[in-house]
């Protein structure tokens, strides 16, 4: 498990720190190093996005199994930077994938937080999906879930997968692509 040291931005308000972090399977350090520069660029990315937008916050830089992972935290406006049911954060992911890439040449699969948004949907998800299980699992009656977004259904998928009795699959065309809770 590698750590680098906070980045000095600029002597900014922006505060960037950089970390790794590896649970459960080692990554060589040539991976470890590309997700840590991946992260940089992105960190960089949105650092300048923030003071266009004459917006304070945070910026940590993370490496999560085979992903860099960003999060923008402390700011006061920073949930409008998140939007309704994340739409705009998406967006912003999105944009900082594509300058991630430019810079390296490289798709990146980088994941963004923002405001901890990401992270509260990831908790109420795997709450969603354990409490359909054990519904489907005392009823035997298939549940559909809403709408969700691929992370969103990864998320619900992987929750269900940890009650032994059921599955899930998704079904639906997006947007309107669904997870359905079904006894094996």
């Amino acid at each position: 498990m590698a750590s680098e040291p906070d980045i000095a931005v600029d002597g900014d308000e922006t505060d960037v720190t950089a970390t790794t972090q590896n649970p459960d399977t080692e990554v060589d350090s040539d991976s470890d190093d590309y997700l840590i520069e991946e992260g940089e660029i992105a960190g960089d990315y949105l650092e300048q996005l923030l003071d266009v937008l004459d917006f304070d916050g945070d910026i940590d830089l993370d490496v999560e199994g085979d992903r860099a992972v960003v999060s923008i935290d402390g700011g006061d406006d920073l949930t409008k930077l998140v939007g309704r049911k994340g739409e705009v954060l998406d967006a912003l992911q999105e944009l900082t994938r594509l300058a991630v890439q430019q810079a390296t040449g490289e798709r990146s699969r980088l994941m963004l937080d923002i405001a901890g948004w990401r992270a509260g949907r990831r908790t109420e998800l795997t709450e969603l999906g354990s409490s359909a299980a054990r519904r489907v699992l005392e009823s035997g009656e298939r549940e559909e879930l809403a709408p969700m977004t691929p992370f969103e259904r990864k998320i619900v998928h992987d929750a269900v997968a940890k009650v032994d009795g059921v599955s899930s699959e998704s079904e639906g065309a997006e947007p309107s692509r669904r997870v359905v809770v079904i006894k094996d």
